[in-house]
């Protein structure tokens, strides 16, 4: 695991917070080691794949960063929080290899490539089944608030799966599958956050307010990124080649569908000649410039949101992830 430092676009600049951080973090890391213990050494086994794989922990120093709003960041419960969002995470992470079919996550063999589908199934279960635990412990407003991010996160998946219903705007479609995916869970260490470190009602829902908007630019940034970035260490056009439309491709489909791009990103492209020269058109596309001004909106409604927080080392480093979300598309 990466030392604090800037990780995941988070700027741990001043020295008591990234104390704070990589400590809590360090709490954290045991007391996942705990909770993925079984009587059953293939259950311990499996549920540790992912976790001892890789990964930045972003969800827990997320928690740990935005606890610092509040005037009791080192609680034990801001731990057991920061723990719980985690689990939850890497349960979606196996379930989502599955629904993927993928072969590859964090550089080594998926669960379900290793242990066949049952058993990456199972595991995304048993993770599910100990974050459920661990947040009985922190009171039936947080049991509560699990369960309506279980519900969003499924509903989001399931709306990514199904589609976008006859008549309905694709665009809307796709940002609301973010919005569910991946923001709901980002609200969530925004708001356990603020609740167990004994910040103000108007503080947490700041916080919440800047966690999805932060949430939601984080994954149409990736979007951009597939297309845009020489640096980023994956090949360009992953998405094109699966036939996964995202916001450049959709601006595309709206604004221009009779164009060439259009009839490009509208399907899986299996010849890399295709590929490079979607990438290239996407690029230089207006689809690409509203989608990076889409990305800037949410960007600012985040900032916007941190705005109303009184100023901290922790607001800062909150700070440089909506302008690292940016940023890293340049």
């Amino acid at each position: 695991m990466t030392t604090p430092g800037v990780l995941a676009g988070i700027d741990l600049a001043d020295p008591a917070l990234a104390a704070r951080v990589a400590e809590g973090l360090v709490a954290v890391e045991g007391l996942l080691d705990e909770e993925l213990l079984s009587q059953f050494p293939f259950v311990t086994e499996a549920a540790s794949h992912l976790m001892h794989a890789g990964g930045k922990r972003f969800r827990p120093m997320f928690t740990l960063v935005a606890a610092g709003i509040g005037p009791a960041p080192t609680s034990p419960d801001v731990i057991t929080a920061a723990a719980v969002v985690e689990l939850i995470h890497l349960a979606t992470l196996y379930h989502d290899d599955v629904m993927d079919e993928a072969e590859i996550r964090r550089g080594a063999k998926s669960a379900n490539a290793r242990w066949g589908n049952s058993i990456a199934i199972l595991t995304g279960d048993f993770l599910f089944a100990h974050a459920s635990r661990l947040v009985a412990g922190l009171g039936p407003d947080a049991v509560r608030i699990i369960a309506d991010t279980f519900a969003e996160l499924v509903t989001g998946q399931t709306r990514e799966t199904v589609g976008a219903a006859p008549g309905a705007d694709p665009i809307e479609h796709h940002i609301k599958v973010l919005d569910e995916k991946t923001a709901s869970l980002l609200d969530t260490c925004a708001r356990y956050a603020g609740m167990f470190s004994g910040a103000t009602e108007e503080q947490i829902t700041s916080l919440r307010r800047f966690g999805r908007a932060v949430g939601v630019a984080f994954q149409i940034s990736d979007d951009i990124i597939d297309i845009v970035s020489t640096d980023s260490g994956k090949t360009p056009g992953t998405d094109l080649r699966e036939g996964v439309l995202t916001l450049p491709g959709l601006y595309t489909l709206a604004s221009d569908p009779g164009s060439r791009l259009a009839e490009l990103v509208a399907r899986p492209l299996t010849s890399e000649v295709e590929v490079a020269e979607a990438v290239a058109l996407l690029r230089e596309s207006d689809g690409m410039k509203q989608a990076l001004a889409t990305l800037e909106s949410y960007a600012r409604t985040a900032a916007e949101a941190l705005a109303e927080l009184p100023d901290s080392p922790s607001r800062d480093a909150l700070s440089s992830l909506s302008r690292f979300v940016v940023e890293r598309t340049r």
